[in-house]
């Protein structure tokens, strides 16, 4: 009668269930590759929210200055300047009062009106920045 082995000799496969330290260094390859996308991805973002800012404050000094303007009642003809600090930002503003002249309104005999402009520039990083904002005022005798 043969003989039956009772005894089973199981063999361990050399690698299964670890990691080669190959595989080990191309994972941390690919994680270092992608935490430097993400970096970049985030200092862009830094730098896209500091120019939404500046470009806010801006758009707040251009609405200020118009509206010292219209304070003062109906606006006279000229030109003002200045600069103003936000935040350690230098921003500098000029404000002009100007007759409106459209061919319409001098055909309807209407006179009266005046554009008011603001110019803001700013320094960001290396370049400059303008932003201008106007708005039309009328003598309180043409309503």
């Amino acid at each position: 009668m043969p003989r039956i082995n009772r005894h089973k000799v199981t063999e361990h496969a050399t690698g299964s269930g670890a990691f080669t330290f190959i595989e080990v260094i191309a994972a941390l390859a690919i994680v270092s590759i992608s935490l430097l996308g993400l970096l970049k991805l985030h200092l862009v973002s830094i730098g896209m929210a500091d120019a939404a800012q500046m470009t806010a404050q801006a758009v707040f000094l251009a609405q200020e200055k118009i509206a010292e303007t219209m304070a003062l009642g109906y606006p006279q003809v000229g030109v003002d300047s200045g600069a103003a600090e936000y935040d350690r930002a230098d921003f500098r503003w000029r404000t002009e009062v100007s007759d409106m002249q459209l061919p319409e309104l001098t055909q309807a005999e209407v006179a009266g009106l005046r554009k008011v402009s603001v110019d803001v520039t700013w320094k960001q990083g290396i370049r400059r920045k303008h932003l201008q904002m106007s708005t039309c005022v009328a003598d309180r005798k043409l309503q």
